[in-house]
């Protein structure tokens, strides 16, 4: 069988080790995302999310986890390496360790609601100054923040939103519209296209809400604009996302994708968490059986040429990563 080299856009592997007890990053069975199972699933690239809820300590907890992030490269070098956005081109075959690097889901996790503004743009700094420059930043997770609303709101873009955005293009840190309501979404597209703002923009962790209606996943317009600006869309494999009663929907989301115009844009976000605290233990399996860790990235994406074709299995495999990461950052 073919060995694809992978990569992915989105995992919670940080809020997991903070969280859970014992938590130990070689030993699987809680959090898809161990080492040992990137490692089978032969996944060369993988960002790691800082995520916080939006509540009093968000910036202490964020700054933990840049602090395991950090911890992470230098106890397991063997198996992991750096990866600085600001210095490195994304190669996979000079490297033969996992490159890693942060983002950060929910910009709560660099400013508390009640911090004057500036916080936000200090505690950034302090973030990079510990983990290095995020890939890409949210601004908010499923509810309302100082920033703006989430998935689960009708809240649009704030003024502190904007403050932010303008802060992050001078960064080259990309925006996602993962969690994003709709209003926010649509407030971030025409607010970067007045000001003129030259930002990269994905959807890191999202699937499309034409094929499973979720608030998660993208309306068809905000995906045509992340598309047209050569942005990512990472197919999320919760079960909640791709429709909770067929395992291979996955494969009409990755389809539909492509008849949106992009093949060039589609990879991995797949969102591997600690489900043993979630709230809703409803939905337990989070996941089906055939995408429950990394390990089973070579079989999706057989499948994903079985059933589509090779070159988007390629593509989504870490092609379309790798051109985007090399084109937008280390200019």
């Amino acid at each position: 069988m073919k060995k694809f080299t992978c990569a992915d856009l989105h995992c919670d592997l940080l809020s997991y080790l903070q969280e859970a007890p014992n938590a130990d990053p070689m030993i699987g069975g809680k959090i898809g995302c161990t080492i040992p199972d990137l490692m089978a699933g032969n996944v060369k690239f993988q960002t790691m999310a800082i995520y916080t809820a939006t509540e009093i300590g968000s910036v202490e907890l964020a700054l933990g986890q840049a602090l395991l992030f950090k911890n992470l490269i230098e106890k397991y070098n063997a198996y992991l390496s750096f990866f600085d956005t600001n210095t490195h081109k994304l190669d996979f075959t000079n490297n033969p360790k996992i490159q890693i690097v942060t983002a950060i889901e929910n910009a709560a996790g660099i400013c508390e609601e009640n911090d004057a503004l500036n916080k936000a743009f200090e505690n950034l700094t302090n973030l990079i100054n510990i983990s290095g420059k995020p890939l890409y930043l949210g601004l908010t997770h499923h509810g309302e923040n100082r920033f703006g609303g989430g998935n689960s709101t009708n809240v649009g873009l704030k003024e502190d939103g904007k403050a932010l955005i303008d802060y992050l293009s001078q960064l080259n840190i990309a925006l996602d519209f993962s969690h994003t309501s709709d209003y926010l979404a649509y407030d971030i597209l025409n607010f970067i296209s007045k000001n003129n703002i030259s930002i990269p923009i994905i959807a890191s962790h999202s699937n499309f809400r034409s094929v499973y209606n979720h608030a998660r996943n993208l309306p068809d317009d905000i995906a045509k604009e992340i598309i047209k600006k050569n942005g990512l869309i990472g197919i999320n494999l919760l079960r909640a996302f791709l429709n909770p009663t067929n395992e291979n929907a996955i494969y009409d989301h990755i389809q539909y994708g492509i008849e949106l115009g992009g093949i060039n844009n589609l990879c991995f976000g797949v969102d591997y968490f600690y489900c043993d605290s979630h709230p809703d233990q409803t939905r337990v399996p989070f996941f089906f059986e055939q995408h429950n860790n990394a390990s089973k990235y070579q079989s999706i994406l057989t499948a994903i040429e079985d059933k589509i074709n090779e070159e988007t299995a390629l593509k989504m495999a870490s092609y379309n990563i790798q051109q985007f990461i090399n084109f937008n950052y280390n200019t």
